[in-house]
C-alpha cells in the first residue's frame, strides 16, 4: 500500500509526462500576418496605414472584434468604413487583414428570424445555425441566364393587381412623400404571399426601432414570419451597417432564388441608404456632385437592383422580385435619387399626398404610376377586364377637374364621372387586408359591367364588401382557372357577374335601369338640340 507522499509523487510524474509529450508533439509554424495602425477615427470611419496588400471591400479586424470594410485605397493610407461603434476605437490601435470580403449566413434557418446586417440575431433567440455563407457583394446574373418576366406576383391590392401589375423578377419602385403609406403597400404584398410559395425578405434601412417593431409585430400577427426574413439596420446604428444592409439582405434572398424558389425583397427605404452612403463618402472626402451626393450613387443602387431577376430553366427558374421604397420631398420626383431609381427600375408606384388627405387609401396616383412589364405578367383573366377600367378611370380623372369649376354637365359626362367615382371607391382598401384573386375578379367584373353604378356613393363600402363575400360562391373549378393563363369564357364571366348582381340586388332599384354606354339620356338629347 502506497503512502500519501508516493501517490502525490506519481500524480506529478503523470502530469509532467503529459506536458513532455505535448511539448514534443508541438511543431511551431511561421505565418505572415499583415498588420496596420489606426491613424485617425471619425464618425463611422477610420484611416489606417500599413496594409499595402489590402484589397477593395476587404474585411479588416479591429480590436474588440470590430470589423471594417476597406473603402478608399489611397497611396499612403486606407479609408475604412466601420461596422461598429467608432467610440470603441482610438488612434494607434492595431488593424489586421482577414483576407476575405464581408459575407453573411444564408439558408432556411433564417426564416422567421430578425437579424442585423452582420447576421447577429435581434429577436432574443439562439444564434443562427447556417451551414453556408455568401458574400454580400455579388455580380448580377448574366443576361443569358435570365428569362422573361411572365408570372404575376399578386400584391392583394386591387389597384396594383388590376392597373399596375407586378411580375416575379420585376423591380417596381414605391415612391412618395413621407407618411403616405409606402411601407403599408410592401407589407400587404408580403402578407399576400402566404400560401403562394413565395419567400420574403424585409430589409429595414435606417428606420426607427419602433417602426420596425410594429412591422415585425404585424408580420407575426398575420402568420407571415414563417416565410419571411427581417434584416434590420436601425437609424442609430453606425452608417456602415446601414450601408451594407441591403446588400446582405439581397445575398440572403439570392440563396433562395438560386435554389429555384420565388423570392420577394423589400428595401425600406433606399433614401436612408443613399444618405448613409453620402455621409461615409463625404467623411472619406469623395467629391460631391449634384445635391452633395457622390457621383457613384447611381452605381451602388444599380448594382444592387440588377441582382433582382427571373432566372432561366438552366438556373432553376427561381426569381427575385424587388420592391425598393424611396421618399420624396414635396412631391418632387425629379430630385436626384428618385430619378436615379426610376431609371433603374421597371416601373414605379407613386403615392399622392393629395389622395392620402382625401382618404383614398392606398393613395396610389394611377396616372403617374406605371409598370413597364405591364400586362405581360398579368393573368389573362385580368387583362380582359382592366383595359376598360383604365380608360374609364382616366376619362373620369380628366373630367373631374372640369367638374370642380361648377360647369353644367350633360348626361354622358355625369355618367362617366359617377362611374369613375365608383371605380375609385372600389379601389380603396384598408391596411393589412389583402384581397384574394376570386374576390378581385368579382369586384372588377362588377365594375366593368357597371353593376355598382346604381349604388349610392355613401354605401359603396358595404356594397363592395357584399360582392367580396359573395365571391366565396364562385365554383372551385372556375377559381382554379384564375391561376392559369387561360382566358375566361363568356360563360365564366356570366357566372361571376350573376353572383355579383345577386350580391348587389338590394342596392339596385327595379325601376332604375343602367344606361347603355353610347346612348344619350334625355338631358343629353335636349342639350344636343
Amino acid at each position: 500500500m502506497s503512502t500519501p507522499a508516493e501517490s502525490l509523487h506519481d500524480a506529478f510524474e503523470d502530469a509532467f509526462a503529459g506536458l513532455r509529450q505535448a511539448r514534443q508533439a508541438f511543431t511551431p509554424t511561421l505565418g505572415m500576418r499583415e498588420t496596420g495602425v489606426v491613424t485617425q477615427v471619425a464618425t463611422g470611419i477610420a484611416h489606417v496605414r500599413g496594409l499595402p496588400g489590402a484589397g477593395y471591400d476587404e474585411l479588416l479586424l479591429f480590436p474588440g472584434d470590430m470589423f471594417g470594410l476597406a473603402f478608399n485605397l489611397d497611396e499612403d493610407e486606407i479609408g475604412v468604413v466601420l461596422l461598429g461603434d467608432h467610440a470603441r476605437l482610438q488612434a494607434g490601435a492595431e488593424v489586421r487583414r482577414t483576407g476575405r470580403v464581408m459575407d453573411i449566413a444564408v439558408g432556411d434557418g433564417l426564416l422567421g428570424r430578425v437579424i442585423d446586417p452582420l447576421g447577429r440575431p435581434l429577436d432574443g433567440r439562439a444564434p443562427l445555425a447556417a451551414g453556408k455563407r455568401l458574400p454580400i457583394e455579388r455580380p448580377a446574373p448574366p443576361i443569358m441566364d435570365r428569362a422573361p418576366v411572365s408570372v404575376p406576383l399578386q400584391s392583394g391590392l386591387k389597384v396594383v393587381d388590376a392597373l399596375i401589375p407586378i411580375g416575379r423578377g420585376q423591380r417596381e419602385l414605391i415612391v412618395g412623400d413621407r407618411q403616405t403609406g409606402k411601407t403599408s403597400i410592401a407589407i400587404d404584398t408580403i402578407l399576400n404571399q402566404r400560401g403562394e410559395n413565395v419567400l420574403c425578405v424585409y430589409c429595414a434601412i435606417g428606420q426607427r426601432a419602433a417602426a420596425v417593431a410594429r412591422v415585425v409585430a404585424n408580420l407575426r400577427e398575420h402568420g407571415a414570419m414563417e416565410y419571411t426574413v427581417v434584416v434590420v439596420a436601425e437609424g442609430d446604428d453606425p452608417p456602415g451597417l446601414v450601408y451594407i444592409a441591403p446588400y446582405a439582405a439581397t445575398s440572403i434572398a439570392e440563396h433562395f432564388m438560386e435554389a429555384g424558389r420565388d423570392v420577394l425583397i423589400v428595401y425600406d427605404d433606399l433614401t436612408q441608404h443613399a444618405r448613409a452612403y453620402r455621409e461615409l463618402s463625404l467623411l472619406l472626402r469623395r467629391p460631391p456632385g449634384r445635391e452633395a451626393f457622390p457621383g457613384d450613387i447611381f452605381y451602388i443602387h444599380s448594382r444592387l437592383l440588377e441582382r433582382a431577376t427571373h432566372l432561366g430553366a438552366e438556373r432553376g427558374h427561381g426569381s427575385l422580385t424587388a420592391l425598393p421604397i424611396i421618399e420624396t420631398e414635396a412631391q418632387d420626383i425629379s430630385a436626384y435619387i428618385p430619378t436615379n431609381l426610376i431609371s433603374i427600375t421597371d416601373g414605379q408606384i407613386y403615392l399622392s399626398p393629395s389622395l392620402f388627405e382625401l382618404g383614398v387609401l392606398p393613395a396610389i396616383d394611377v396616372g403617374k404610376s406605371v409598370s413597364r412589364v405591364g400586362s405581360e405578367a398579368q393573368r389573362a383573366s385580368y387583362r380582359a377586364v382592366t383595359g376598360d377600367l383604365k380608360l374609364a378611370y382616366a376619362q373620369f380623372e380628366e373630367l373631374e377637374n372640369f367638374a370642380r369649376f361648377g360647369t353644367r354637365l350633360d348626361e354622358d359626362t355625369r355618367r362617366i364621372i359617377d362611374h369613375g367615382e365608383r371605380i375609385r371607391a372600389c379601389l380603396k382598401q384598408p391596411e393589412l387586408a389583402p384581397v384574394s384573386v376570386p374576390a378581385q375578379m368579382a369586384i372588377l367584373l362588377a365594375l366593368s359591367h357597371k353593376l355598382f353604378d346604381p349604388v349610392p356613393l355613401a354605401q359603396m363600402a358595404q356594397a363592395e364588401r357584399a360582392v367580396h363575400m359573395a365571391a366565396a360562391n364562385i365554383p372551385a373549378s372556375l377559381c382554379a382557372r384564375f391561376e392559369t393563363g387561360d382566358k375566361l369564357t363568356e360563360a365564366d364571366r356570366d357566372v361571376i357577374i350573376e353572383i355579383a348582381r345577386q350580391a348587389l340586388a338590394s342596392w339596385c332599384s327595379t325601376e332604375k335601369t343602367t344606361p347603355v354606354p353610347g346612348e344619350a339620356g334625355p338631358a343629353a338629347t335636349a342639350a344636343g338640340r
